[in-house]
């Protein structure tokens, strides 16, 4: 069955780049990405008012398991989603072409606590 379609809200950012992104959220969704499993928080991105194109952001489940260990609480799913969102801000801001580049954006054990930290968690 085919999603119903809605209202997406569209927000903007300007990256230290000089390019200004439009993006909205548009779905997860359980993937792997080799022997790992995880999230995949998709977004919708245009540069500078272009073609929008999807750009993921992977969020490990093994970062998540071990950082709740670490600080003996679960991370909730709107932290998570926090987390994938700061990513994307990051590849914002470092990825020149971002259209072209389309990297495979990660967050695991060794970028979850520092993009967590920036939302003081």
């Amino acid at each position: 069955m085919a999603r119903p379609e809605h209202a997406r809200r569209v927000k903007s950012y300007s990256a230290s780049t000089g390019y200004v992104y439009q993006y909205y959220f548009l779905e997860t969704q359980k993937s792997r990405r080799g022997l790992h499993a995880g999230t995949d928080y998709v977004y919708m991105v245009a540069v500078d008012r272009g073609a929008a194109f999807p750009l993921r952001v992977f969020i490990r489940h093994d970062a998540v398991r071990k950082w709740g260990r670490k600080t003996g609480r679960e991370l909730s799913g709107t932290e998570e989603y926090a987390a994938a969102k700061m990513r994307l801000f990051q590849a914002f801001d470092e990825v020149e072409d971002l259209a072209a580049a389309r990297p495979d954006l990660i967050v695991d054990d060794d970028n979850l606590e520092s993009l967590l930290a920036q939302l003081d968690l």
